[in-house]
């Protein structure tokens, strides 16, 4: 590690760390002698070269990967696998159930410690965290051909898994911005690369990045062969894909997901906050509330393919009521407003697949 580290690394991503040391008699999983050895490793890097992160890559449910933080002496960061699977879930269902379950049975993590997020990676889409008939389901959703699975997952890109869909996109990136945790993004999903199902393995998700349209590598390699292929299909080749085409297009999905980006940065609440998830009657909305200080955002996402009427109660207090600073919320994507009734709640119609991050900044919410 060390070796690295001399070398400039800002940290690392420890691979299957629940399986670092093996004992006999035993499944080798999450051994006391694996959480000894990362409080050493932990205390080095601390010690020698502060500044430096630990990402712990568990395939765990929530309270597992909790221990792998310990009392800030282990891992700073580590992935929250079982929140991918459900947002697609959410979204092919219609249905938040699963989402917010998954989001109760999360714990409260060392303050200086962060959750992280992501729609999709250079490995299969994992199943794991999920119970047999739902990765059942989630196969025959998601993965109606068999060359498209993989161990118990899903060998496809995020563009090809929503249907090329740009609002089912939007509407992921947006639950991925907005849940509690740093997010990550795939290379290549910001400008909807497709994925080759005819490469063996998971290479057919780690094909060349699409920088331009020009043959054979897209921009990728001056190389005679690479390792894997460009992609040759005709709805994601990069004739149609490519990030040269998607930086001069002003309504092009990286510009969206960059100015979404943006906006997220400008709100403490997504990065620090607290997550309350809010109740509205209809399992095909998934709504919350991130509070940091008096930065607060309330969330809606609409998961169906339906126009939806939403009333979304913001539990003000009368003292809230009264203020005329608390006369209404804007999104922060449209600059849309809307007006807080009597009762504190906010009424909003939604489209297929539409969200809003609605900027409460204004009033306190009871319980931050």
């Amino acid at each position: 590690m060390r070796f690295w580290l001399n070398m400039g690394i800002d940290g690392f991503r420890v691979d299957a760390i629940p399986y670092l040391f093996e004992r006999e008699g035993t499944n080798c999983e999450n051994l006391p002698e694996t959480h000894a050895y990362l409080k050493r490793m932990r205390k080095m890097i601390d010690d020698e070269f502060p500044g430096r992160v630990l990402l712990a890559e568990a395939c765990q449910l929530p309270h597992q990967v909790r221990e792998y933080f310990g009392d800030s002496d282990e891992f700073q960061m580590g992935f929250h696998f079982p929140v991918m699977p459900r947002i697609y879930m959410s979204i092919k269902a219609a249905n938040s159930t699963n989402l917010k379950e998954i989001m109760a049975e999360t714990p409260e993590i060392p303050e200086s410690c962060q959750w992280v997020t992501f729609l999709r990676n250079h490995d299969e889409l994992t199943l794991e965290m999920v119970s047999k008939a739902e990765r059942k389901w989630m196969w025959e959703q998601y993965a109606p051909d068999a060359r498209m699975r993989i161990n118990l997952g899903i060998r496809r890109r995020l563009a090809p898994l929503m249907d090329n869909d740009r609002r089912k996109i939007e509407l992921a990136h947006s639950m991925l911005l907005t849940l509690p945790g740093s997010p990550i993004l795939y290379y290549g999903d910001e400008i909807n690369m497709g994925d080759d199902i005819e490469l063996s393995d998971r290479n057919g998700v780690r094909t060349p990045m699409q920088w331009d349209s020009t043959l054979p590598h897209a921009g990728f390699s001056t190389a005679e062969r690479t390792y894997a292929p460009v992609i040759k299909s005709a709805s994601y080749g990069p004739h149609r894909v490519n990030v040269r085409d998607a930086e001069r297009d002003p309504s092009s999905f990286y510009h969206i997901l960059r100015f979404m980006i943006g906006q997220r940065r400008k709100h403490s609440a997504f990065g620090f906050g607290n997550f309350q998830w809010l109740e509205c009657g209809d399992v095909s909305l998934a709504c919350w509330i991130r509070s940091y200080g008096v930065d607060t955002v309330c969330v809606v996402h609409n998961l169906s393919a339906d126009h939806k009427q939403a009333r979304i109660e913001l539990n003000m207090s009368s003292q809230q009521q009264d203020s005329p600073l608390s006369s209404c919320c804007q999104d922060i994507l449209t600059g849309a407003r809307f007006p807080i009734e009597s009762d504190g709640s906010v009424r909003l119609s939604l489209e297929p697949y539409q969200f809003y991050w609605l900027d409460c900044s204004t009033w306190y919410l009871h319980g931050f």
